[in-house]
């Protein structure tokens, strides 16, 4: 999934709703694919369904009635009747739940202003909540055993200790687990508190219209236009979604400060001593290296968006860039359309070329329509790829609009899409990656890509417009997160001081954003209200730095690709494979990589300064 920016190639955790293209554009793109979501249910009225939701509920209560209060003794029973046989149990029906649920996320993804789809989306959230209920005392209970015992389990039953790795990262959350009966009702609440939340934003983010030179836009059109040659497009557009937020301004500072009150209620109860804290758990990355991540972006701004910004302003003409021409095109940059055709085979001919394995994966996806590329009214906005669960496959959801950020954006998702699928074999319990990782296969991905591209392009005007657009995507994903971080940090810290009003949300905005942009952007009136429609503020707190920590991550991997003389493609498909089951620490060894080590992140933010290095050269 990509990092959102004011064009936001990207889609939260959960995602939030897309908009449309001109129908007179959809020719020159080619025959776009829709998903088929079949290989999860035939239909949201489908037999099978209806089933797997009694079935769903029905197999949680008979779990929770077989194992509840009796783990412990299992612990001593290798074998049959023993851990191995619980734990595999949960497995199955931690992968039943998720299908159905996956099948109701991306029906919902695929038109979230249908009331059908939102209402089986609503209805199964409901049921499935209820029958994970069921399920949520086999962690808590398994924290409850003494370490010593779970660990001659882990040795003495193979069925167990297979999951090994699941255990050990459990275990780190149980400083931080409360009694059974208040996780249940934070469990059964999340459906009419967060869960709510979630949904009213992405339900008012379809429904909202822009204005703009008289015509009336959804979100991700308007959004595009930001990216138009035509400074006067861009600025009607920045001020159509200027005009078009104010005027819901108040429905998106009372999520914010709902939902950050929220986050500051669970966050007390369960002891975090930081604000983020939680999203570091469960990213199983430690404060310090976030901390020396986001120190080193932040000093590095001057260097890089400051440096190439002024750069940028002088190229256009301009003493500085207005915040609506900061994702202007260069004259240089080729404003032909690209067909999905030629999408398709770039991007399989970029992973090709690393890897014949990595290409064959990646073209399963379009053989098999596990892609859905449509620009649609009420379609989820940006980019997302859906992992569903590893007896199925993973889906891509893009919104394809044939610009050069389009293309690299597949490459992202098929980067994602890729992971999942080697991924997949660990199982539903250890086939997630936390997200700092998350993003590795789909950064690699979009690097490989833009790498083949520059190697084919012999004219020095196109390759310094391609250089830019990838230092650009490079600020995006790094410079712009880590500002997106210091904005939620600054939030979360006043929110617990009282209640913030839409003024104030607006000043921290400012803020983070000129401080991270530099003296080279003007901020117009109007910016104030553009954090209001980022989906990962409201689906995933803190989720924002795991761009930067991938990206960086992807550059230091990338240099150890281009200087090695083999056997890196083998031990990069084995840190794919793993899934969930390392640390970050023992999955970068292998490449010589520490990112506990401060230099880690240098080395990955000087590669972006290089490519700036190059284009003042060319400048010159």
């Amino acid at each position: 999934m990509r990092a959102m920016t004011e064009k936001f190639p990207a889609a939260s955790a959960t995602s939030a709703p897309r908009g449309t293209a001109s129908a007179e554009g959809q020719p020159r793109l080619g025959d776009l694919p829709e998903w088929n979501l079949g290989d999860l249910y035939a239909g949201m009225e489908a037999e099978e369904l209806t089933r797997d939701l009694e079935r769903g509920r029905a197999e949680a209560e008979a779990f929770e009635a077989r194992w509840r209060g009796k783990l412990s003794d299992a612990a001593a029973k290798p074998g049959p009747n023993g851990l191995g046989e619980a734990i595999a149990g949960y497995e199955a029906l931690e992968e039943l739940i998720g299908r159905i649920v996956s099948y109701a996320s991306l029906v919902y993804a695929g038109d979230t202003s249908d009331p059908k789809r939102a209402k089986l989306y609503g209805d199964i959230q409901e049921r499935m909540t209820d029958a994970s209920a069921h399920l949520l005392f086999f962690p808590l209970e398994l924290n409850k055993i003494d370490e010593a015992l779970v660990d001659e389990a882990l040795a003495a039953d193979p069925a167990f200790g297979r999951y090994r790795p699941w255990i050990v990262d459990l275990r780190k959350d149980k400083p931080y687990q409360l009694e059974d009966r208040v996780e249940q009702l934070f469990h059964e609440k999340s459906v009419t508190g967060r869960g709510a939340w979630n949904r009213l934003f992405d339900e008012t983010m379809t429904a909202l219209r822009f204005d703009v030179d008289g015509r009336e836009l959804t979100l991700e059109p308007t959004l595009n236009l930001l990216q138009d040659p035509d400074g006067g497009k861009r600025k009607a557009a920045a001020d159509a979604l200027a005009e078009t937020f104010k005027a819901n301004l108040r429905v998106f500072t009372l999520i914010t400060n709902t939902l950050a009150k929220d986050k500051e209620i669970s966050d007390r109860w369960r002891g975090f001593a930081d604000i983020a804290d939680s999203r570091h758990l469960a990213n199983r990355v430690e404060r310090p290296v976030v901390d020396a991540l986001a120190e080193a972006v932040q000093g590095a701004y001057p260097r890089l968006s400051h440096r190439y910004y002024a750069m940028k302003a002088r190229w256009l003409g301009f003493e500085a860039l207005n915040h609506w021409d900061r994702n202007a095109p260069l004259p240089e940059s080729p404003q032909a359309v690209i067909g999905w055709d030629e999408a398709k085979e770039t991007v399989l001919s970029a992973y090709r070329g690393f890897a014949p394995e990595m290409a064959d994966i990646a073209a399963t996806f379009f053989d098999r329509r596990w892609i859905d590329a449509p620009v649609r009214p009420g379609k989820a906005p940006g980019a997302f790829a859906h992992p569903t669960v590893p007896s199925v496959h993973p889906y891509v959801l893009l919104n394809y609009m044939g610009k050069p950020r389009d293309v690299m954006t597949l490459a992202h998702e098929l980067g994602h899409g890729v992971h999942q699928v080697l991924a997949g074999k660990q199982g539903a319990l250890m086939a997630s990656t936390p997200l700092t990782l998350a993003e590795t296969a789909s950064v690699f991905g979009e690097m490989l890509t833009f790498r083949s591209l520059l190697e084919r392009t012999t004219d020095r005007r196109e390759r310094k417009a391609m250089l830019a657009q990838k230092v650009e995507d490079m600020i995006n994903t790094v410079v712009r997160q880590i500002a997106f971080y210091a904005f939620e940090r600054k939030v979360h810290c006043e929110r617990r001081k009282g209640e913030l009003t839409s003024d104030q949300l607006g000043e921290f905005w400012l803020e983070v954003q000129r401080e991270s942009l530099g003296p080279a952007i003007r901020l117009r009136d109007g910016y104030e209200v553009f954090w209001s429609y980022i989906p990962h503020f409201v689906h995933a707190p803190f989720y924002v730095y795991a761009y930067a920590f991938g990206d960086c991550l992807v550059n230091s991997l990338f240099a150890v690709y281009q200087n090695a003389e083999r056997g890196f493609q083998e031990k990069y498909f084995d840190l794919l494979r793993a899934g969930g089951t390392k640390h970050h620490s023992e999955l970068l060894e292998p490449f010589g990589l520490d990112a506990s080590d401060p230099a880690f992140w240098d080395k990955g933010l000087s590669m972006i300064e290089g490519l700036i290095d190059e284009l003042e050269a060319m400048d010159g």
